[in-house]
């Protein structure tokens, strides 16, 4: 295993397209990074990069203590699976994981058991007779997995593996590769869209758009404390709500029609009197007010609590989702399943906005 150190990478092509302006992002030895955003923010490309399929126009790419700028692919220690699994298809299972490991020469018996502690390891012993054609999506992706570790290398690449996957399939092959790491201990990079992915899989999380890393941190992290608006409406299903208001001397005002509505503000957030805000808060902390005052503790701060208008519900089993109209603003919410919620109807709603976080308009950064 290796640590990872991305310093200051660039990546400019001959047409003049920046597609990475300046990358910086350090992961320890055996840490899981994403790298996390949506099309042509320039993951990929950085993936590629690390494994040598792209060169780098500026900066460093370090693997342990080595710079792997100017290495290539097969001598950088890595192993990279793809979303496509890249499978040989007329050969067996137990030859496309031994298949590296004939190239470099590894003696026969020392293969033989490579491939069936891989097997073991990712649970298809019974598998490895069969050719590609006779395995699933999942069975498939694990054929690849098991290609790479058997390379047992410093680092492994993950392009979006499971983009190809159903939804079940997607949640097992997601644990799957959690425990994979957990018993192996190995350092990965992934590459995903799917921000349930990233939060899900990461010790580290990259937020990334236009070439440019947004937010670097833990996945909680990232998630009560966005740095901006696009990290901030980007990270979270559903995502965060964004309501624009001013703050005045007594809470968040939000206008609209001629009709002001004041949500009551706690401490940390009453320091900006009169400037315009985007209040940014998450699903779960928007509930019905029963359950708000059946779960309040203690005396200060309370939720503010306000009638809404309920556009439409979205029952999950154990909370239900709602979509609701607030003085011009479109919420979403989580609330218990049984408080009633129905299109079309009122619901009053409890806004806990000590978990609420402040964005500056004109920049959208982070205020508070």
């Amino acid at each position: 295993m290796a640590s990872l150190s991305i310093r200051n990478v660039r990546k400019v092509y001959p047409n003049g397209a920046e597609v990475l302006k300046g990358v910086d992002l350090e992961i320890n030895d055996g840490e899981f990074l994403i790298l996390v955003g949506g099309s042509g923010c320039g993951k990929s490309t950085l993936l590629n990069m690390i494994a040598g399929l792209e060169s780098v126009t500026e900066g460093e790419i370090r693997i342990g203590d080595r710079v792997v700028n100017d290495v290539p692919p097969k001598s950088r220690d890595i192993a990279m699976v793809f979303q496509s699994y890249a499978l040989y298809p007329t050969m067996t299972v137990r030859e496309n994981i031994s298949f590296g490991l004939g190239i470099r020469k590894v003696p026969r018996d020392e293969q033989k058991r490579i491939v069936e502690r891989v097997a073991e390891t990712l649970q298809m012993t019974d598998l490895l007779d069969r050719k590609p054609a006779m395995l699933s999506g999942g069975q498939r992706q694990r054929v690849a997995m098991g290609r790479a570790i058997a390379r047992d290398p410093a680092l492994f690449l993950f392009d979006e593996p499971l983009s190809n996957l159903d939804a079940k399939l997607r949640v097992e092959m997601r644990a799957e590769i959690k425990l994979l790491h957990q018993r192996l201990g190995t350092t990965i990079v992934y590459v995903t869209h799917d921000q349930i992915e990233a939060m899900t899989l990461g010790d580290k999380i990259a937020v990334m758009r236009d070439g440019v890393v947004q937010q670097f941190g833990s996945p909680q992290d990232i998630y009560d404390n966005p740095q901006n608006l696009f990290v901030a409406g980007f990270i979270g299903s559903p995502s965060m709500n964004l309501l624009r208001g001013r703050i005045g001397p007594n809470g968040f005002a939000l206008e609209h029609a001629g009709v002001t509505t004041m949500l009551a503000l706690p401490p940390n957030l009453a320091g900006l009197h009169q400037r315009e805000v985007i209040l940014g808060i998450r699903p779960e902390h928007v509930t019905d007010a029963a359950s708000a005052r059946a779960g309040a503790g203690g005396a200060g701060y309370h939720p503010s609590e306000v009638a809404c208008t309920v556009e439409m519900i979205e029952p999950t089993g154990p909370d239900t989702l709602v979509f609701a109209w607030f003085n011009g603003a479109r919420l979403t919410c989580r609330t218990h399943p049984r408080a009633g919620a129905t299109a079309g109807r009122p619901l009053t709603l409890a806004f806990d906005l000590s978990k609420a976080v402040l964005f500056d308009p004109a920049t959208e950064q982070r205020l508070i």
